[in-house]
């Protein structure tokens, strides 16, 4: 066992520790957040606006802090963007992380001296958290790479501005620079393709440990190895033992990623975000992820069925129910205040809080009432996979087809790029949609009313996720594909791009 590896064993079982402490204080930890925070802030614009200095419980929190977007920030956003200090949290950000809006354009997310510990902080211990569990920790003496953003930062009125995944690479712990690929250089290259290109000529001869990124970008860097070498991912690195990842659910990509691979390895789930980093997987036998409650983040929930009422139920952590989905609201050090991220939810667990991620709360389709969200979609998939395991998906997405041809009724239209298909199609599709109509009853009853008929799938040929993302200037870093849409702007593009 090297150096790293021998280090890092108490450093592990000291998180470990630390982590259980808070644990069985959850509660407590997360009201001496929102108190702290609330404080802190007092003297902001942002609090003088919202009359911080007569908040001192959480309804009177609630009373004053409304839930808030990005949209609703950016009178706030922008004067922090002209370089006023003292808007939404004591001096000036430390970074503005840039990430691509929907509604917004670019957004300008704030990261805050005492919020950057949060966003590097969990990455490190989720990995400790993994050694202090399993006592494996060999992978550390090895080569480690993590598929992100370009680390070149520009400047907005004096504040660093970058990428997220840029901005953390600033921050890797020196003991493990040393160990770190790509290089510098090659990280810098802002086009996708050319940068992987340049990532595989400086790999692929090293003793690759850990792998970490989002599962289809991974994907990419595997399927052009093989392409290189005709080997499995595990005969060009041997040594490659664990995968670390985050942005999308894993279990679409597991088939092919582990087929590529050759063989089956532990793994670890990230749930980071510009607006800070939410939870891990602190455990290879549990389920879900350890929602991180003392890191500088007072977290509120909202039960999706309520969350576009005019003013929705907002619960705290000790209010929260195993099996339901609900919207994330964070207050935080970065200056964010009742902000919706826009993601949504479940938990699995109470004692400690374990999340799974089920989608975002625009993301879903209800042309016709159904409200089918992520979820269910990725587990009606999942169930035909499972029934079928001869199936291998690179990517997909789902959207409504509202005006069919005449004479037809209208339907969810299923988009896919396979890498393996289906022997029986027709099989496969029924057992798709026989799960939704049993997960989703609004589906079912539309299904049985004929207001509905049976999904269609249209099978893409390969490169067309890839074809598309290019396309949208979005090809690599930390850009996912959407799951499902409730309009056909996704579908209507990779139908031009030609179907099998």
């Amino acid at each position: 066992m090297g150096i790293r590896a021998l280090l890092s064993q108490p450093l592990a079982k000291y998180i470990a520790e630390e982590q259980q402490n808070w644990i069985v204080r959850s509660t407590e930890v997360q009201e001496k957040w929102r108190a702290k925070l609330v404080e802190k802030a007092m003297n902001t614009q942002f609090g003088k606006d919202h009359f911080f200095k007569d908040i001192h419980t959480y309804e009177e929190f609630k009373e004053a802090v409304p839930v808030r977007d990005y949209e609703d920030l950016k009178g706030y956003i922008a004067h922090l963007k002209a370089g006023e200090p003292d808007i939404l949290w004591p001096g000036k950000p430390l970074y503005f992380a840039k990430t691509s809006g929907t509604t917004s354009g670019t957004k300008y997310i704030p990261i805050t001296k005492e919020s950057i510990p949060n966003h590097i902080n969990s990455a490190r211990n989720a990995i400790l958290s993994y050694i202090a569990e399993t006592k494996k920790a060999e992978f550390l003496d090895k080569k480690l790479i993590f598929l992100s953003g370009s680390p070149v930062m520009t400047e907005t009125c004096g504040v660093l501005t970058g990428r997220l995944s840029g901005i953390s690479n600033h921050h890797v712990p020196g003991y493990l620079r040393a160990n770190q690929m790509p290089s510098y250089e090659t990280n810098c290259i802002e086009d996708w393709e050319t940068k992987l290109d340049k990532i595989i000529d400086e790999t692929i001869d090293q003793p690759m440990s850990l792998i970490s990124g989002i599962p289809p970008w991974v994907q990419m860097y595997f399927d052009r190895i093989t392409d290189r070498t005709g080997k499995k991912i595990k005969d060009v690195f041997s040594d490659f033992s664990l995968f670390i990842y985050g942005g999308v659910n894993f279990e679409p990509y597991r088939a092919k990623l582990y087929e590529s691979i050759g063989k089956r390895i532990d793994s670890i789930e990230l749930y980071p975000a510009s607006e800070g980093f939410f939870a891990y997987q602190d455990s290879q036998k549990e389920e879900g992820l350890l929602l991180l409650l003392n890191s500088g983040i007072f977290f509120e929930f909202i039960p999706v069925e309520n969350f576009f009422d005019e003013k929705p139920k907002r619960l705290r952590i000790n209010d929260v129910e195993v099996g339901k989905n609900y919207a994330v609201v964070v207050s935080s050090n970065a200056g964010l205040w009742g902000y919706s991220i826009g993601d949504t939810i479940k938990f699995v667990s109470t004692d400690p809080y374990r999340i799974l991620v089920t989608g975002r709360i625009k993301h879903f389709i209800s042309a016709f009432g159904e409200h089918v969200i992520g979820e269910e979609i990725e587990k009606a998939l999942r169930y035909a996979m499972e029934r079928h395991p001869e199936v291998e998906v690179v990517e997909f997405t789902v959207a409504p087809m509202v005006t069919p041809n005449q004479g037809s009724l209208p339907y969810h239209e299923w988009f896919v790029e396979f890498a393996k298909m289906p022997v029986n199609m027709e099989q496969f599709v029924q057992d798709i949609d026989r799960r939704l109509t049993e997960l989703n009853v609004y589906y079912d009853d539309l299904i049985k009313g004929n207001i509905l008929r049976q999904l269609v799938m249209t099978p893409l040929r390969k490169n067309s996720f890839i074809d598309y993302m290019r396309a949208s200037g979005k090809l690599g870093g930390q850009n996912k594909v959407p799951r499902l849409s409730n309009d056909r702007k996704i579908a209507d593009e990779l139908t031009k791009m030609n179907t099998l």
